[in-house]
C-alpha cells in the first residue's frame, strides 16, 4: 500500500504537464479525495474545486502564490472534528494572492483555545460567501503590515462558551487593511464579534445582531486605532452583552501613524434599559489625535454616543426600538416616523474619504445596489 506522499507523486506523474492553470477536483469518486491533497499538488495560478458534502478532519496549508479554492453546489463543510494544521486552524493560509468561496469551516479546537476556521499569516486574502460557526476565532489574521483581508458576503456565528476563554467570531492583527462587506455575524460569547488591529478598516453594510441568546463584548472594536471607515451597517446588541459598548476605538493604543474614525448611516440599536455607549473612543489612553466624524447614523435606545471631539457629528437621530419595523425578525427598517423622515443632508465626504452608502445590506448575508433618494434618512437602510 503506497504512502499518501508517494500516491500523490504518482498522481502528478500520471497528469500530462502543462504550463497553463489547471483544475483539480475533489471529492468522492474524484482522483483526489481529500482537501489535503490538493493543497499538496496545486500550482501557483491553479483552482481547486470540492465537490459539496462534510470533509471531517481535512486540514490543509496553503503557501502557493496565487490561487482560488471553491466549493461547488450547496458548498463544501469542513468539520474539524478535532484535528488542525499546526495546533493553528482548519486551514492555514500563507500564501499570496488566494481566492476562497462557497466554504463552510466549523469546530475549530486546540490545545490554547485558539483555534480558527481560517490562520490568516501572509498575502491576500478574499473570502466570498464563506461560513464560520462554532470555532474558537472564525478567522484570526496575523500581525503581518503587508497583509490585506477582503471579506465579502459571509457569515460568522455561534463562538463556543468556554468560560475564561476569549473567542471573536473575527479577529483581525496588526495588518495592512481588512475590508468586510455585506457579511453577518451573531452569537458572541464575551468576546467581540469583530476585532480588527489594521492599519486600515472598512466596515461596510454588515448586520453585526447578536441576536437575543448572544453575550459578546464590543459588536465592533478597533483596539490600536487606525484609519476606520464604517458606513451602512446594522449594529445590534445583545441584552446579555457583557459590555456596553457597541462600538469601541483606541482602547488599547494609538498604534497607527492615522488614527481615525468615520461613522456613516449605520443604525446603532442599544437595548440596555438606562446605560452603554454607542461609540466610545478611548481618549484617556493618550488618544489626543484622533479624529471621529458621525453623520446620520440611527441610534436606538438609550446610550451615549462620544462627544469629547469636535464636531463634525451631523444629523445623528435618536430613536426607539418601537419606531423599527420588526427587529426581532432582523427588519431594521424605519417606521412612517414623520420625526425621523427627510430631516437629514446627504453625508457628503471627510478627508477625501464619500461618506455616501451606496449598497444596503440584505439577508441572508449579501447587499443590494441602493438608489440615492430624494430625500435621505438617518441609518443604513433608506425609504423604499
Amino acid at each position: 500500500m503506497p504512502s499518501s506522499r508517494t500516491a500523490l507523486l504518482l498522481i502528478a506523474l500520471l497528469l500530462p504537464p502543462s504550463a497553463h492553470a489547471d483544475t483539480w477536483r475533489v471529492g468522492p469518486g474524484e482522483t483526489l479525495t481529500r482537501i489535503a491533497q490538493a493543497a499538496r499538488v496545486a500550482k501557483d495560478g491553479d483552482t481547486v474545486e470540492i465537490a459539496a458534502g462534510i470533509y471531517r478532519g481535512d486540514v490543509a496549508v496553503w503557501t502557493q502564490d496565487q490561487l482560488t479554492i471553491r466549493g461547488l453546489g450547496r458548498g463544501a463543510v469542513l468539520e474539524a472534528d478535532g484535528a488542525s494544521a499546526g495546533d493553528k486552524a482548519i486551514w492555514v493560509i500563507r500564501g499570496g494572492a488566494i481566492r476562497v468561496e462557497n466554504i463552510e469551516f466549523r469546530g475549530a479546537r486546540v490545545p490554547d483555545l485558539n483555534g480558527a476556521g481560517i490562520r490568516f499569516e501572509r498575502g491576500t486574502l478574499h473570502l466570498r460567501n464563506t461560513r464560520f460557526f462554532d470555532n474558537e476565532n472564525g478567522i484570526l489574521a496575523s500581525n503581518n503590515p503587508a497583509a490585506s483581508l477582503h471579506i465579502e458576503d459571509s457569515e460568522f456565528g455561534a463562538a463556543p462558551k468556554h468560560p475564561g476563554a476569549l473567542h471573536h467570531l473575527l479577529y483581525v492583527g496588526r495588518i495592512g487593511e481588512v475590508v468586510v462587506r455585506g457579511s453577518r455575524f451573531s452569537g458572541g460569547y464575551h468576546a467581540h464579534l469583530i476585532k480588527s488591529r489594521a492599519m486600515r478598516s472598512r466596515i461596510e453594510y454588515n448586520l453585526l445582531d447578536d441576536g437575543p441568546d448572544g453575550e459578546a463584548a464590543y459588536e465592533l472594536e478597533f483596539p490600536d486605532g487606525g484609519a476606520a471607515i464604517v458606513i451602512g451597517n446594522i449594529i445590534a446588541q445583545s441584552p446579555r452583552t457583557t459590555n456596553s459598548a457597541l462600538i469601541s476605538y483606541a482602547a488599547e493604543s494609538t498604534h497607527w501613524a492615522d488614527n481615525s474614525i468615520a461613522l456613516s448611516h449605520n443604525t446603532l440599536v442599544n437595548p440596555l434599559p438606562a446605560s452603554g455607549w454607542f461609540l466610545r473612543v478611548w481618549h484617556r489612553q493618550g488618544a489626543a489625535n484622533v479624529s471621529v466624524v458621525a453623520r446620520n447614523n440611527l441610534l436606538v435606545g438609550h446610550g451615549r454616543f462620544d462627544s469629547s471631539v469636535p464636531p463634525p457629528h451631523d444629523g445623528n437621530l435618536p430613536a426607539s426600538l418601537g419606531d423599527l419595523a420588526d427587529p426581532a425578525r432582523h427588519d431594521y427598517q424605519l417606521r412612517n416616523t414623520p420625526r425621523l423622515w427627510g430631516h437629514t443632508a446627504p453625508a457628503g465626504d471627510w478627508s477625501g474619504i464619500d461618506l455616501t452608502p451606496t449598497r444596503s445590506f440584505a439577508l441572508p448575508h449579501t447587499t443590494l445596489p441602493l438608489t440615492p433618494p430624494e430625500t435621505w434618512q438617518p441609518g443604513a437602510l433608506q425609504r423604499p
